[in-house]
Formats: C-alpha cells, structure tokens, sequence
C-alpha cells in the first residue's frame, strides 16, 4: 500500500475517532447589523457542517462530518469588472461584504467570492422561511446572474457525473450550492467573527488575491488536499497576515501534516481563544508571544481583542433539500483532547458571544493592565531600568494600546445604551 495513502488512513482514523456532535447549542441571538455600527471591518471564519443532500434531486453533494471552512469578510467588495475571483476594500459609503470558499473542484483558483452577507450564508432566505426546489432554484439562477464563477475552471473530473442535457456552467453552480454560497441551505455554522482595522482588511485582501493569482492563467493547477492544503488554511493565513497569528505552512511533509493540520471546528475554537483568553494584562508575557508583539509593534493591535465573538446558526430547518441532522466533528485526541470542553465553556459564557458581555470583560482586563503599569512605575529597580530598548519600547506602546483601547470599550458601552434591546435584538437605526 502507498505510504501516503496509509498516513491519510491514520490521520482520519484519528480525526472520526473525536468528538461526533450533532448541532446540540443553545444559539445566543446575532445582531449583525448592529455589530457592523460598532466595527464596520470584521472578519468571520466559520466552521460548517458536513452537507447530505435528499435523494432525488439534483447532484448528490453529500460529505463527511469533517465538514468545510467558510469565510466572510465586512468592508471588501468583489472586483466584478475582473473576470476571476479578486478582491477591493469597498469604496467610501459602500456597505457590503463579501464570502469565500475553497472547494477541490477548482483548477484554476483557490477560492472563489460571493458578494452580499445574506446571500453568502443564507441564500437570501430568512431563518423561518422553508427551502423549497423553487427556492434552491432560484439561487442558482441568482449565483449565475451574479457571475460568481466567472473565469473559474472546475477539475474535469468533476464532470465525470453531470447528467445529460446539463451544461458544464449549469452543473458548476449545481455542485457549488450550499458549499460556496447559500451555506445554511444544507449546513449548519459556527462562526467567530473577529473585528479587524482598515489597515488589517487591506493585509489580508492583498493576500487573498496574491494566493488566487497563482493559478489564474492556468499553468499551475490548484489541488485540494486535506492535510496539505484544505479550505482552513486559506483563512487562517489570511488572519496571520492580518498579525493575529503565525502562519500555518501549506504543502508541507505528509508524515508531519497528517498529524498537524488545521481542521474546521477546531480552528473556530482556536480563534475564540485566541481572540478572546489571550494574555493582554502583563506586557512581558505578551512580548514573549512572537505574533502578538509583532501585531502590536506593527498594527497597533493585539491578538485578544473586545468584540471577538462566536455564532451559530443552524441550516434552514424547514427544508425540502436537504437532511438537516448534520455532523461536524473535531479532530482531537478521544481521550484527553480538549476541543469539547472548550467549545461548550465558549457557548456557555456570555463574554464570549454577547457584545456587552464582551465589552465589559475587557473592560476589566484593561482596568487590570493599568493597575499593574501604576505598580510597576511605584517600584521602578535596577531590574526595570535593565531590561532591553526594545522591551522598554514595546511597553510604551502596549500601556498606549490600553488606555486607547479602554476609552474605545467605554465609547462603544456608551453606544449600546442608545439601542433598546428587544426579544435578544438591539432596534439600530441609521440616524
């Protein structure tokens, strides 16, 4: 047997081993527009469920509980006028977002972008209206209209099962629905959205763009794999370049990467907790971590942020499409990971997913952060006056962050109170 072949058979091995959890949460109530006001750059990685589609119905998409990685960005427009998946930060007074995917069924790009928060996740249904083949029908008519795989070559394979009669374009958007747009047609989501500054936005686009180009004329070919290249690398890369964290290496050795790959569910918890528990009081523990001194030196940010939140949505639960008792899995150590116990404390605390709860928390952590500079400047010593130029700089800047970042979290408190909240909603106006 091929050595690579018995190192994917461990590797999921292992990874159906873990946690097998059906959508099981009590989802606190989103109010996006009302975040948006708040931070108007905000990007959102979502792990997605596995996909199973009804018999008897167009193409069988069906997947594994491993599930998929999507992610959306608020800010950034599709460059429509460029034939191919590219990107811009929107023009001034632009409100929009765009969602990526990345799917083995492409050539010729990594990913590809579907403009519109609604109609990204939700096909421009609501929560409560049902999923009919009309409704499935026409967002397909709608994703074509819209051009989203424009300029995207699919894999020949990929063809291999077309029906007859069917175009190529016909069957493209076919296979693509619920994968890379209309996600909560057939999947449930668990999102952290993580807000992000202009600057940050513009890291990631240049990014993005700079991973598709790559492929765009055709001479090199995308080739999704699992452990060496899967959809969570993209947006996990696309955060590191934002300075939230170290890059994760594609292509790397099969031996290594079978054994450390980034995988949907896990990377949600891994962003909340980054996002979220990080260390942002002691200034020496957050210059020893080489990311968040870096971010801050360089974007005056840091890696725990207030406004890091989670959600969840559940696939439209009405639904003539598809099985809505879906799966989505971690890849953990079965005995003593810790990828549960994380997941459950993130949807049971509410600073993790309730805007004022959040900005509260950090609140504090930054009245904690202060108190420890008013401690340290009472009992300056020769070990203080000794540490390193660039230490002495680099705390400079933190207690700068701090203050600017505690007066932001009064600020934004302050603006919550204006919007009375209704049934788990605050009411936002545009006045």
């Amino acid at each position: 047997m091929d050595w690579r072949r018995v190192v994917a058979i461990i590797a999921v091995a292992m990874w159906l081993a873990s946690c097998n959890a059906t959508f099981d949460i009590a989802a606190p109530p989103d109010d996006v527009p009302l975040y948006a006001k708040l931070y108007p750059y905000y990007a959102e990685l979502c792990a997605v469920s596995q996909i199973r589609k009804k018999p008897g119905f167009g193409a069988d998409t069906s997947g594994g509980p491993g599930g998929h990685s999507v992610f959306y960005l608020n800010g950034v427009c599709r460059d429509r006028d460029a034939g191919y998946p590219t990107l811009a930060l929107c023009a001034a007074g632009v409100d929009n977002g765009v969602g990526l995917s990345v799917n083995a069924h492409f050539e010729n790009a990594n990913w590809v972008a579907t403009d519109g928060r609604a109609f990204f996740f939700d096909g421009n249904l609501s929560p409560n209206e049902r999923l009919t083949r009309e409704g499935y029908a026409q967002a397909q008519a709608e994703a074509k209209a819209k051009g989203l795989l424009d300029g995207v070559v699919f894999h020949s394979q990929v063809f291999d099962d077309m029906p007859a009669g069917m175009s190529h374009r016909d069957y493209m958007y076919e296979v693509s629905i619920a994968t890379d747009y209309a996600i909560a047609f057939g999947r449930d989501r668990y999102c952290a959205r993580v807000p992000v500054t202009r600057d940050q936005m513009a890291k990631m686009v240049d990014y993005l763009n700079g991973v598709n180009a790559v492929y765009r004329d055709g001479k090199k070919k995308f080739e999704w794999n699992v452990l060496q290249n899967n959809c969570t690398h993209l947006a996990h890369n696309a955060l590191a370049a934002a300075g939230l964290w170290d890059e994760w290496e594609t292509d790397r050795f099969l031996l290594i990467a079978a054994f450390d790959f980034p995988v949907p569910k896990n990377e949600f918890v891994n962003l909340m907790r980054r996002t979220n528990d990080t260390e942002i009081v002691d200034p020496q523990v957050v210059y020893d971590d080489r990311a968040a001194r870096q971010e801050l030196m360089e974007d005056d940010s840091l890696p725990a942020r207030p406004g890091a939140l989670a959600e969840a949505q559940r696939v439209i639960q009405n639904n003539d499409v598809y099985d809505t008792d879906l799966q989505l899995i971690f890849y953990d150590d079965p005995v003593f990971g810790s990828y549960e116990r994380h997941f459950r404390e993130i949807y049971s605390k509410p600073r993790y997913s309730d805007i004022r709860a959040n900005l509260r928390y950090f609140a504090s952590l930054y009245r904690s952060a202060k108190a420890g500079q008013k401690k340290l400047s009472q009992n300056a010593n020769a070990d203080v006056v000794a540490k390193s130029k660039d230490f002495v700089a680099f705390s400079a800047r933190f207690y700068n962050y701090i203050d600017r970042e505690a007066l932001a979290v009064e600020t934004r408190l302050e603006l919550l109170d204006r919007f009375p909240v209704r049934a788990g909603k605050s009411v936002v106006s545009d006045n």
